[in-house]
């Protein structure tokens, strides 16, 4: 099994495989429980694989880190307007999971998240719309709240799925990724998500999902990509887009 290494992205924080760790926290973001099942309606015969997987790899995290409080960052199940069978019993056995493990669980409201807290509530875990921690403000992504409300320096969001995909002839890689950038005056940082059946959003080549974000300020972001447990710093978008373009 492949070792874990870790990379400073903020003051208060590191990158830790998928994972940030803010203070005592450990940060996780979008993880879509059931995705499989929306999938095979819409004909995509997709094996059932993802739950025991993040698992494992949420287990391997902890054990490095030693931390006892997690936050997930929002959408925590895939399906929109309802709840499948597969997330109710992937959702409850994950809090179960996490509760087991985990002194302190904070469930942040994503845009999936709308049938979430019938089942969080169940297991007296609370969903809120962010949280405030050591400077930081953690908050999913998809809607920009009032910010004149928050004075955290730092807005850590997730939402977005961003990797980036780099070119090898004719085969397109895909690589998870964190982005750290400015959005008005806060500094910005993007979390990939913690599910995976899908790579994620290309932010070099597809359009962008979270308001946060928008293409003409996006060439200055750091991207951190994250394979294999390991942290690459790949330098700025701006870096990455012109050295793709010496290779088409």
């Amino acid at each position: 099994m492949n070792s874990l290494t870790t990379i400073p992205i903020i003051e208060s924080g590191e990158i830790i495989d998928l994972s940030l760790k803010i203070g005592d926290y450990l940060v996780l973001s979008d993880l879509h429980l059931g995705y499989e099942q929306s999938l095979n309606r819409e004909g995509l015969m997709i094996p059932k694989f993802q739950f025991k997987k993040i698992l494992e790899r949420l287990e391997k995290i902890t054990k490095y880190s030693g931390l006892e409080k997690i936050i997930i960052n929002g959408d925590l199940k895939h399906e929109f307007g309802k709840i499948s069978w597969q997330e109710q019993k992937e959702v409850k056995s994950f809090l179960e999971y996490l509760q087991d493990y985990f002194s302190e669980i904070v469930l942040i409201k994503g845009n999936h998240d709308n049938f979430t807290p019938y089942i969080s509530e169940k297991l007296d875990i609370e969903m809120r719309d962010n949280i405030s921690l050591n400077n930081c403000l953690i908050l999913h992504g998809h809607k920009i709240p009032d910010l004149n409300e928050y004075k955290e320096p730092t807005l850590v969001i997730g939402h977005e799925h961003p990797c980036i995909g780099l070119r090898n002839g004719e085969r397109l890689e895909k690589i998870k990724c964190f982005l750290k950038g400015q959005f008005k005056d806060r500094e910005l940082i993007v979390i990939p998500s913690f599910n995976f059946i899908s790579e994620g959003s290309d932010i070099l080549h597809e359009k962008l999902l979270s308001p946060f974000l928008n293409k003409q300020s996006l060439d200055n972001f750091e991207v951190y990509g994250v394979e294999n447990f390991e942290v690459f710093p790949f330098g700025t978008v701006k870096n990455i887009l012109q050295a793709s373009a010496k290779f088409v």
